[in-house]
């Protein structure tokens, strides 16, 4: 599914960054950002060799600065995850969302909270030159070398399953 920059600023009057915010976790009790939970976009481009996704280097004053990770954020009480992760993306990282194909959703479901990571292709040069003061870098890194990455904890402990979730999005 391709999205329009106006489709994620059709709810901007409904509940505009309520979502922003921490909750402590019973799972794992960590505190996680986002009061109705995250999202975040792992977007896959398919038009270089080989297959190459987004990462993210935080900035220092962020949750995990000084890590890599996927753009996203906290997601509003009115947000489904993918328009979340699409708008974060769109926000951190000047990506053009008409160019982002959706394949799949990874859930980690922490019970109170959750994080959804939008597994997305694009096959065209998305423009992902535009950090934001959250990012000190944007970098396209083969699949199989995100791993090699000093990752923020959270990439860091589903990245095994979502590597596999990106290839089998690729077949």
């Amino acid at each position: 599914m391709g999205i329009s920059s106006g489709h994620l600023c059709e709810h901007k009057d409904v509940a505009t960054r309520d979502g922003d915010g921490w909750v402590l976790c019973t799972k794992c009790q960590s505190r996680h950002w986002g009061l109705h939970g995250a999202a975040g976009l792992l977007l896959v481009r398919t038009d270089i060799e080989p297959a190459s996704v987004l990462l993210q280097l935080r900035a220092a004053w962020t949750h995990g600065g000084g890590t890599w990770a996927l753009p996203g954020g906290a997601l509003d009480s009115h947000e489904e995850p993918w328009m979340g992760a699409a708008r974060e993306a769109w926000e951190e990282t000047g990506i053009d969302p008409e160019h982002i194909q959706f394949k799949m959703q990874f859930t980690d479901d922490h019970g109170n909270w959750r994080y959804d990571t939008l597994i997305a292709h694009t096959s065209v040069d998305v423009g992902a030159y535009e950090a934001n003061a959250e990012s000190d870098d944007l970098r396209w890194v083969p699949i199989d070398e995100v791993g090699l990455f000093d990752l923020h904890p959270g990439l860091r402990n589903t990245w095994p399953t979502l590597i596999e979730h990106v290839k089998t999005s690729l077949q």
